[in-house]
């Protein structure tokens, strides 16, 4: 039993270790390998979601084919533009699956959304002046809130977050988390020489990092919910030791739409 976990603990370490590391040199390089990244894994979470939510073959498909099509505007043209396209093919989608499935048709509609979206935001960031830092500071709070949820959980044990949703969730994970992504939120952006932090004191980017770990595992246990609404216990087989795409992106969808809305509604002088 100890061996298994401990094969278990180290085939997640690896798995993630090199998706962090693809993600890195994604985000440093930028241009078409980050939005290929991105536009890779919004597809294949499409391609769960879809499958989860028990949505037909023909539907999974015109919601990828939407999701490219959102993804190309984002890309090439604007994000509100991108966002007004994907609210109506989204919108769309799921009043025309209404004939063919009416229960399922608004998960259409949501997964379309909750795929595009964190895709919008990502791109659309990534194209900012200091694209690259904001990005790299994101994903390292996620990261860090990741691991040290997983950490304290494992080894603190102790009251159970959300029992109902996901039974394995901590409040000492919880507060593991939100600490290392304060210290995460602090250091990280000296370490990368972020332009937009150089007039923000550390206490405020640390405020930040414990805010945005609450919104990621907020976002962890909505997945939890869809996996228990539907029985399963992980949204895919693709990442060893992780699950599915969703499942190791759950805490980046809010988070990524959030920075985006933050960024969105700052002076410009504060994010250069």
């Amino acid at each position: 039993m100890a061996d298994a976990m401990f094969d278990g603990l180290t085939t997640r370490a690896i798995v993630g270790a090199g998706l962090a590391l693809v993600a890195i040199v994604a985000v440093a390089v930028g241009g078409v390998a980050f939005t290929v990244l991105v536009a890779a894994a919004v597809l294949l979470m499409s391609a769960e979601w879809s499958v989860m939510q028990g949505i037909s073959r023909p539907f999974r498909v015109l919601s990828l084919v939407g999701l490219a099509v959102v993804g190309g505007v984002a890309a090439n043209a604007s994000a509100g533009l991108a966002v007004v396209v994907l609210g109506a093919i989204a919108g769309g989608l799921g009043l025309f699956m209404v004939g063919f499935d009416r229960r399922r048709a608004p998960w259409v509609t949501a997964g379309l959304l909750y795929c595009g979206l964190p895709m919008i935001a990502l791109l659309w960031l990534r194209a900012h002046a200091d694209g690259g830092a904001i990005v790299g500071w994101l994903f390292a709070v996620v990261w860090a809130t990741d691991i040290a949820a997983f950490l304290a959980g494992r080894t603190m044990g102790g009251r159970r977050l959300a029992p109902a949703i996901s039974p394995n969730k901590t409040v000492a994970g919880l507060i593991g988390g939100v600490v290392a992504a304060a210290v995460a939120g602090a250091v990280v952006a000296v370490i990368i020489n972020a332009r937009w932090a150089a007039d923000m004191l550390p206490i405020m980017l640390a405020a930040l990092g414990a805010v945005l770990a609450v919104i990621g595992q907020a976002g962890d246990l909505f997945e939890s919910w869809l996996k228990r609404r539907v029985g399963i216990k992980d949204s895919g087989t693709l990442l060893p030791g992780h699950g599915g795409v969703l499942d190791r992106l759950d805490g980046l969808v809010p988070v990524a739409v959030v920075v985006a809305l933050i960024v969105a509604a700052t002076p410009p002088g504060l994010w250069r």
